[in-house]
């Protein structure tokens, strides 16, 4: 029997599951995909929001502007790296210079520090490679960027070190019984007893309220392709660049990424499901936004692109609060933008706020915070390297020479929490297959590092989970 049950194992499950263990529960992380951050949390532009964008009043600017104050630190605790670019809102025309001014006015209500308008020159200054037809920008110096599935996988990894339990390949189906006797039941039959529940199934979170009977929660998904340019091309910009929104919304952007990549979009497109398909109207609706915004894009540089889906509510505003039908039942739901920025504070809003209703909660004395970073040889002296193939051979053979990972760091990834089953979960994980060939060297090797690892047949190794098996037989 578990105090408490979390379904999702996205950003919002993994950072309150984190917060969690931090007191004396037993907790548990329900996943119905194969790896932890398989939806929307993978797939997004990794922004730290600075806040001046939300409603004031809403939990958006609230959780929003907290959460930008608290992922520094965050993010150091998990090994995670965390830049403060900034970000630059950049207008086209002297009335989107008037829509600007209210943005920084809403920004000031809302909390945001150091919120400043800046002319062409000063614009110029920032971002060379602005467009010409841009006359100034928004500055919001608290801006940043985080990785998102890295940020993911290291709180949930986290949290497991510090005695949490993970079950991956659980879709919920079907949740029974009162508060103090709850019974969390799968398609396959598995079954998972447990005090209380919190949603927080993104795409799901939907079917999940209407398990306990709460039809009010009303979801749609919104559709969003990428660019992603390669490093090379790094330091074409180095703020985050957003249009100024209008009433269709804030349009694409332009940002560099936490590894010096430089990426483009999202679209946004309603969708009923969970496609994350990408299309030629799509991909070139970003050039055209990309070419607008910046000059001389370089897009021959381009290593891929995808897409994501993004849950939002009828309400257009994060739903963040207990079951109206049963106790023992917290939702957080229709977490979008900026819900990455605000993982951390709606943490520790849900822990004291609403877990705290529930559960006496009790520090616990060894609660560790630290993690170390996933991947990071590359980064040592050679001296630091030298020490650690001494001891550990594997780390002196490279197997992703894009990104110059280990075979080490490949092996850790697997053996680490929460543990890389695949293909697509090392990558996450180490960036092995991230680089310019995109896996096009590096990924037999990987999947026979996993085969080993694990100790299973190469046919049972998978790039993204069931039914994508790399390998289906020998045949010589």
């Amino acid at each position: 029997m578990y105090d408490l049950t979390i379904i999702g194992g996205g950003v919002i499950g993994g950072s309150i599951l984190r917060n969690l263990s931090r007191y004396d529960l037993k907790i548990c992380l329900l996943e119905k995909e194969d790896d932890v951050c398989m939806g929307q949390s993978k797939a997004n532009s990794g922004i730290v929001h600075a806040g001046f964008d939300a409603a004031v009043g809403s939990l958006k600017a609230k959780f929003n502007v907290l959460g930008n104050e608290m992922m520094p630190d965050f993010a150091k605790e998990l090994g995670v790296k965390y830049v403060n670019n900034g970000s630059l809102v950049v207008a086209f025309s002297f009335e989107e210079m008037k829509t600007l001014e209210e943005l920084r006015e809403r920004g000031i209500k809302n909390g945001v520090k150091g919120l400043e308008i800046l002319d062409r020159e000063e614009l110029v200054n920032k971002e060379p490679n602005i467009s010409d037809e841009a006359v100034g920008a928004l500055f919001a110096p608290t801006g940043g960027i985080v990785c998102p599935y890295e940020l993911t996988i290291a709180a949930i990894g986290n949290a497991m070190d510090n005695g949490a339990v993970l079950i991956t390949n659980f879709d919920v189906c079907k949740i029974d019984g009162e508060f103090g006797n709850f019974t969390v039941y799968s398609q396959d039959g598995q079954k998972v007893e447990t005090k209380a529940v919190i949603n927080c199934a993104g795409l799901g979170g939907q079917k999940i309220a209407e398990l306990v009977g709460d039809d009010y929660i009303k979801l749609g998904g919104r559709k969003g392709e990428y660019i992603l340019l390669d490093r090379e091309s790094g330091d074409f910009v180095s703020h985050t660049l957003f249009f100024t929104p209008t009433a269709k919304g804030k349009g694409i952007l332009v940002s560099q990424t936490v590894d010096k990549n430089i990426i483009l979009g999202p679209t946004a497109e309603e969708v009923s499901d969970g496609d994350t398909s990408t299309s030629a109207d799509g991909l070139n609706s970003v050039i055209e936004k990309a070419n607008k915004m910046c000059k001389n894009v370089p897009l021959y540089n381009t290593i891929t692109s995808f897409a994501g889906v993004r849950a939002y509510s009828d309400r257009h505003d994060f739903i963040i609060e207990e079951s109206k039908n049963k106790k023992g039942v917290i939702h957080c739901v229709g977490i979008e933008s900026p819900g990455l920025t605000s993982a951390p504070a709606i943490a520790k809003y849900v822990t004291e706020n609403l877990v705290d209703k529930l559960f006496d909660l009790r520090e616990k004395k060894d609660f560790n915070p630290i993690r170390k970073p996933d991947y990071f040889f590359k980064n040592l002296s050679d001296d630091e390297k030298n020490e650690i193939i001494k001891t550990s051979p594997e780390y002196g053979h490279i197997i992703c020479r894009c990104e110059q990972i280990t075979e080490g760091e490949i092996i850790r990834a697997v053996k680490e929490n929460p543990p890389a089953k695949n293909i697509d979960a090392v990558k996450r994980r180490t960036r092995a297959g991230m680089g310019r060939c995109q896996g096009g060297f590096c990924q037999p090797q990987v999947a026979e590092i996993i085969a080993e690892t694990l100790g299973i047949p190469l046919t049972e190794v998978t790039k993204s989970g069931k039914g994508s098996n790399l390998v289906l037989e020998r045949t010589k």
